[in-house]
């Protein structure tokens, strides 16, 4: 299993759009890896259609998308019209690659399996594991959730923003912040040089501790433009 700040393995994997090395196809962009437990399955459906109506999102973003589950080349062709159509979508190329994974290799070293959901042949499936990896391929987020839960890719979408301010700023983006909304001085950062970086536009709480620790600037803007 990978922990946040390894690199990410350079697997090699069958895909929609043909075989892959990962680190090769991700190449100096952002990668959002997603597995899910079956292809033909409601939920999963609802998930996969969403990701296509965010590719704009994505793209603004700088950020390459690639699904996964234990189903068969064959299998995810078939299903990607249903994708499409649940997405009300008329695209004649789908706009991500799906991984296949029968044998479970990449699902096993992952950490993607969940022993509670079983295909017919009593295999466990993957489960609905989210991936963030930067482009010096270092694992930046990972989320694990249960089959019976989709996901939100609005919030994926919103740590991607996250992650791209602040490794550029000296930031950090408080509770529930969107795109534009004010942010937070690292505690990293001694308030002279905050008051040296922000002058008039630092903020600092006054807190019963009486520590100078909550300090709230305006977003820095150029990113609001990617």
């Amino acid at each position: 299993m990978v922990l946040l700040g390894e690199t990410f393995p350079n697997f090699t994997a069958s895909t929609t759009e043909g075989t892959i090395k990962f680190h090769e196809w991700l190449g100096d962009s952002w990668g959002v890896l997603f597995s899910h437990p079956s292809d033909f399955t409601p939920v999963c459906t609802t998930e996969l259609a969403r990701v296509v109506q965010l590719m704009p999102e994505f793209k603004r973003l700088g950020i390459k998308v690639i699904a996964m589950s234990c189903n068969s080349i064959e299998s995810h062709i078939n299903w990607i019209e249903d994708i499409k159509s649940y997405a009300e979508t008329s695209v004649e190329q789908f706009p991500y690659p799906i991984i296949e994974d029968e044998s479970r290799t990449l699902s096993t070293s992952l950490g993607m399996l969940d022993p509670d959901e079983l295909d017919s042949n009593g295999l466990p499936l993957s489960a609905r594991a989210v991936f963030i990896v930067d482009p010096n391929k270092k694992m930046r987020l990972s989320i694990l959730y249960p089959a019976t839960t989709g996901r939100n890719f609005d919030e994926i979408l919103r740590v991607i923003e996250s992650l791209q301010l602040t490794d550029k700023y000296s930031v950090a983006t408080p509770v529930d912040w969107k795109m534009g909304e004010d942010v937070m001085v690292q505690p990293s950062v001694p308030n002279e040089t905050a008051k040296e970086l922000y002058g008039e536009k630092l903020k600092i709480l006054n807190l019963p501790s009486t520590k100078p620790y909550l300090r709230i600037v305006p977003q820095p803007t150029d990113l609001s433009q990617n």
